[in-house]
């Protein structure tokens, strides 16, 4: 058991997922991932969906440019409406992407600087564009930005898991969750990823 896990099964709920789902999680930590708009472009197509829908999504999305991800310049030279209907995109999902693109082309988002600043600046600076939420900014630095003590407060999957593990009688509130998840720092990330494991895990 490593530093993180011995530091999260101080909490004796955390102790067991860690014993019943324990094994490689993930790069919840280290270095940062390279694709930084391709990562948001992933995740702006996939908000609100399923993994298959959202990956079958991104898949046309980027057929449409050679199988990459397209560059901002790219994204806005394309006709939206042909956009849209190529990769099976909603209206408001497509103007977020052009969102997206605009906000790198003219600098108001540096994706290149986002390692440097804290979580808290971190979401700022993306709920600036349209379309992205505190939802997607959190999954950004989780798995983008690989930072370790995230938690996502409006991530209905890990409400639910908190709720069964914990044996709650009603899905936690953000505020709830925060304190609950309180003993988790500086490793929440870790203890998120645990708690997703144990919903793929649940009997059919």
């Amino acid at each position: 058991m490593d530093a993180a896990d011995a530091h999260l099964a101080q909490d004796p709920v955390m102790a067991d997922l860690i014993e019943r789902f324990g094994g490689p999680l993930g790069p919840d930590e280290g270095e940062p991932r390279t694709d930084l708009y391709g990562a948001l472009l992933r995740s702006i197509t996939g908000q609100q969906l399923s993994v298959k829908a959202a990956a079958a999504i991104y898949g046309r999305l980027i057929a449409r440019f050679g199988d990459r991800a397209p560059t901002p310049e790219e994204l806005l030279a394309d006709d939206p409406e042909e956009l849209r209907a190529a990769a099976g995109l909603s209206r408001a999902k497509t103007a977020s992407l052009r969102s997206l693109a605009e906000h790198v082309i003219d600098g108001r988002l540096q994706l290149d600087q986002l390692d440097a600043l804290p979580d808290e600046e971190v979401i700022r600076e993306l709920v600036a564009v349209k379309g992205i939420g505190e939802w997607t900014a959190h999954m950004y630095l989780m798995f983008t930005l690989r930072r370790p003590d995230v938690l996502p407060t409006g991530d209905q999957g890990i409400k639910n898991a908190v709720m069964t593990a914990y044996g709650l009688d009603a899905v936690p509130t953000p505020d709830a969750l925060t304190e609950l998840a309180e003993p988790w720092r500086p490793h929440r990330t870790r203890a998120c990823l645990y708690l997703w494991r144990s919903l793929d895990n649940e009997p059919a």
